[in-house]
């Protein structure tokens, strides 16, 4: 198994560093193990377990009444579902060959949780921005997310089967040669490296129709003003001269409607001890920084598909004045979908292992990511990681993409992803694995359409559970 260019000695906590040659010498050793033509194709195992049943044990743990929301939103398209569908898809690939060669994954690398955000230097970056379900495994899993989210896109949007091959191939050979690329660079300047937003608009200029263009530069030009003052401006009003986060159940809902009358004091107490418990986790210079901001007001607030009936918290703090807010969103992490197939991860606690791994992989991290534990409103003691609410966090209108622009996208995330891998994995090793032709990319393009077909059967038989009423679904929110 190869984790990245230097290995840690268990035995001393040594750092090994093997050569390039070497390196590429394990790399190329893999395609023995596992050829690339073997991930070509999907085919189901015999004792496959009944999606629907699969996506119910994951709602155990989950807020029962924000569950419908869940399955109305994953009930939108089989697109909508493969979004929420992660767990299922991690299932799947735990059967299928592995090459050894590990990096640290997304874990739910779908073309969706890719987007901008803004750099400490306050420019626009893109890359992944969804790290719930991060861990580190083999390389390929991530890729092969990636290659089947753009072959169930462009189902979506009706291309026709050589239009999505193109795309899903285009996806796989830009994480090829950029891994290439990586490998060939010294070590500092792949951790330095990454994709400004200026950047993706010429090379999206060149690419997408003049409709896409235009509505990528208002996208661009939105993610912009997306901040804390701009949340604030559409998320408070003013309450007896103070700011309130306004109240629309059951997407945000203020927490004081969720406590019993009288227990304001119980909560202000509850929050201060929360932010002591998170500033620990902060370095230095953001500690002082939050050390600014007092608490101004709290809701719990629905986001995503998948991450549906997880306990997510916007929290309003407050700096100089009224018109100096930070808006923080604290979000439930739980053990990693892939932590069953791949082993527990290091980190016992899971708001920890969601920060790391994002620090990992990303080129530019929210200053402000952090982690705590903390009794919930139940009672039980859960694992929160925290990063702020908007900052400049903006996402590519996939549902309007025509396929040549859908094409650019692709090519657009492949590098993205190969540059989160590069950055904690051996992208020597991966790249010799992969090689300067097309074997890997056209067997990932093969298990793409492979896995679209797979898709639609979870698809038919979760809106079945829906139409039954074995799984009740509230749509439109």
């Amino acid at each position: 198994m190869v984790t990245g260019g230097p290995t840690r000695a268990r035995s001393r906590g040594r750092v090994e560093h093997p050569s390039k040659a070497e390196r590429a010498a394990a790399g190329k050793a893999a395609r023995a193990q596992v050829p690339r033509s073997a991930h070509a194709g999907w085919h189901p195992a015999a004792d496959r377990r009944d999606p629907v049943e699969m996506l119910e044990a994951e709602e155990v743990t989950r807020i029962t009444e924000l569950i419908p929301i869940r399955h109305g939103r994953m009930l939108v398209s089989p697109f909508t579902f493969f979004r929420g569908a992660a767990g299922l898809m991690a299932a799947d690939l735990a059967s299928s060959p592995r090459t050894g060669l590990h990096a640290q994954l997304c874990g739910d690398a779908h073309l969706s949780n890719f987007g901008a955000a803004a750099a400490p230097d306050r420019r626009l970056v893109f890359g992944l921005n969804d790290f719930d379900e991060t861990l580190p495994g083999p390389f390929e899993w991530d890729v092969k997310r990636l290659a089947a989210s753009f072959a169930v896109a462009g189902r979506d949007r009706q291309f026709n089967r050589p239009q999505r091959e193109r795309i899903a191939l285009a996806a796989v050979r830009s994480y090829r040669e950029a891994m290439h690329e990586f490998a060939a660079m010294r070590a500092l300047d792949v951790w330095y490296a990454r994709l400004d937003v200026e950047e993706l608009s010429a090379r999206w200029a060149t690419r997408g129709t003049p409709k896409e263009l235009k509505r990528f530069e208002r996208n661009v030009a939105k993610a912009r003003a997306k901040d804390s003052v701009r949340a604030f401006d559409r998320l408070t009003k003013m309450v007896d001269g103070k700011p309130r986060i306004i109240s629309d159940p059951p997407l945000i809902t203020p927490i004081e409607e969720l406590l019993p009358p009288g227990e304001r004091t119980v909560l202000e107490d509850n929050v201060r001890h929360v932010i002591r418990s998170y500033r620990r986790t902060l370095s230095n210079d953001r500690r002082h920084l939050l050390e600014r901001f007092h608490y101004g007001d709290a809701a719990r607030k629905v986001v995503g598909v998948g991450s549906v009936g997880t306990r997510a918290w916007i929290l309003l703090m407050l700096g100089n004045d009224d018109a100096d807010p930070l808006f923080l969103q604290l979000k439930e992490a739980e053990a990693s979908v892939l932590e069953p197939y791949l082993g527990a991860s290091r980190f016992a606690q899971h708001g920890q292992r969601v920060v790391e791994g994002q620090r990992l992989m990303q080129a530019a991290s929210d200053i402000m990511l952090g982690w705590f534990k903390n009794h919930d409103l139940d009672g039980v003691e859960r694992a929160f990681y925290i990063r702020q609410l908007w900052d400049g966090k903006g996402s590519a209108l996939v549902e309007v993409m025509e396929p040549e622009g859908m094409t650019a996208y692709a090519e657009i995330c492949g590098w993205a992803l190969a540059h989160a891998h590069a950055r904690s994995g051996d992208a020597v090793a991966i790249a010799a694995y992969l090689g300067s032709g097309e074997a890997f990319d056209r067997a990932l393009a093969e298990f793409a359409e492979a896995y679209a077909d797979q898709n639609e059967r979870d698809y038919a038989a979760f809106k079945d559970a829906v139409d039954t009423g074995r799984m009740a679904a509230e749509t439109g929110l």
